[in-house]
């Protein structure tokens, strides 16, 4: 089943060799071609961070609005993404897509003879015998991952002995030159190559050098890749999101230097085209893609406020026509409002019925309309009482009859006259009513004792 999934990267690989003729040129053409096919694919991981990255400042906002209520929080959240047309998932899950190709690229590169030229595993073991017999090869004595490197490097610098030897015994096999700008990209580097190298031949130490400067590059070109992506973007306000990102702009370029240090030197090239070609791809979906999201931006902006514009004249226009009585009833209303509607003009029906009830109880009465009672403070009709008589103590003999009267009067009066304004008691009037209550307890203190 890898196979299969390797086997085109193998193919391309091997015809970008036989086109070039330079391994490591064929690494770089190989890493422009990967980042040209998953160029859509990132397009739109890319497109979707920055679309997300905008909204940071209203995410902010819903996070403060509703803390300590995730669920409405959450689902506002989806509101937000919705009306924006945005998907935090969509630039997250485009950006796995390159590791399964480095896993198979890793093989094709770590197995030339069985990944890269699908030959058998017979040519393998053939040629290790071989090169063995010769007194070219030791089998080491532990398993070797990159044994197939180093016989087909090998069988290079030994073609035409391998060739004569060895016909019809290695079908399938290529020949193929791992140098590249004097450095040996089947080879490893080593972090300590300066304490077991002969600086005296530089036909030694220049090579060694070489592989031990490329886990450098490598890692120095992928924080390079990482700093522009960032810079483009739009800046986070968020301290956890701004941690996260400052570790893992250090934690890759320190896994790319890992890396090339435990895997052949060909690895660390092809890392450093990819981060090259990955950069100048970010920097240039990053211009058009900010173009599109501003002119998206401001026709959203435009179509809510002409929304809103429209829904405020639809305000304003049924309010004028509700003031002039030209409203339509709505057959599409619901039980509730309609019941609710019903139960509102049965109680205008009732008020009215009782006002008209009680001004033929007053014309029976032969109560003026719009008479003030002489209870009335304000426009509070009965705040002295609704059976107050200014003279019940000063006229005795007809404060029965005239008690009886006030209170017929005002037993279906309204409490508040709409006529007058809603007042203050002014300092007279307090004093009035302190007044009379004084003296009302005056006269029945004298009355009870039967003094003066």
């Amino acid at each position: 089943m890898w196979a299969t999934i390797t086997k085109p990267f193998a193919w391309l690989m091997v015809k970008l060799y036989e086109l070039t003729g330079n391994y490591g040129i064929a690494l770089m053409i190989f890493a422009l071609a990967v980042n040209l096919i998953l160029t859509p694919f990132m397009a739109k991981s890319k497109k979707g961070m920055m679309r997300t990255s905008r909204l940071q400042p209203q995410m902010q906002e819903l996070q403060r609005r509703h803390e300590g209520n995730p669920q409405k929080y959450q689902q506002e959240m989806q509101k937000l993404y919705q009306e924006n047309g945005a998907n935090p998932m969509s630039g997250c899950l485009w950006s796995f897509v390159p590791f399964p190709i480095l896993i198979a690229l890793y093989s094709v590169i770590r197995q030339p003879i069985t990944r890269m030229m699908f030959a058998a595993q017979d040519v393998v073991d053939t040629l290790q015998a071989f090169f063995v017999e010769k007194g070219l090869y030791v089998i080491p004595s532990k398993p070797d991952a990159y044994v197939e490197i180093k016989l087909t490097d090998l069988a290079h610098q030994n073609w035409d002995l391998v060739q004569s030897e060895l016909a019809g015994k290695v079908d399938g096999l290529l020949n193929i030159d791992f140098t590249f700008l004097g450095v040996n990209l089947g080879d490893q580097p080593r972090w300590n190559f300066m304490f077991n190298t002969d600086f005296s031949d530089p036909s030694v130490w220049l090579p060694a050098l070489g592989l031990f400067i490329i886990p450098f590059i490598s890692a120095g070109f992928s924080w390079l890749s990482m700093k522009i992506s960032n810079a483009s973007n739009p800046q986070q306000q968020n301290a956890q999101m701004d941690s996260s990102m400052k570790t893992m702009n250090l934690m890759m370029p320190l896994m790319s230097l890992w890396f090339c240090f435990i895997m052949p030197a060909a690895m660390g090239v092809y890392w450093i085209a990819n981060s090259v070609f990955g950069a100048a791809r970010d920097f240039i979906l990053t211009r058009v893609y900010k173009k599109q999201l501003d002119k998206e931006d401001a026709e959203r902006i435009a179509a809510k406020s002409a929304r809103e514009r429209e829904i405020e004249l639809k305000r304003l226009e049924t309010e004028r026509l509700k003031a002039e009585g030209k409203t339509e009833k709505n057959v599409n209303t619901s039980k509730k409002k309609i019941q609710a509607n019903e139960k509102q003009k049965s109680d205008e029906r009732k008020a009215a019925l009782d006002k008209a009830e009680r001004a033929a109880r007053r014309e029976r009465l032969g109560i003026k309309d719009y008479e003030i009672p002489a209870s009335q403070v304000g426009n509070r009709r009965y705040a002295r009482g609704r059976a107050y008589v200014a003279d019940r103590f000063t006229n005795p003999e007809n404060a029965a009859a005239a008690t009886l009267a006030a209170a017929a009067e005002s037993e279906f009066g309204a409490s508040i006259d709409e006529t007058i304004q809603d007042e203050v008691l002014t300092a007279q009037e307090v004093i009035e009513t302190a007044s009379e209550a004084v003296d009302a307890q005056d006269t029945v203190t004298v009355n009870t004792d039967g003094q003066e």
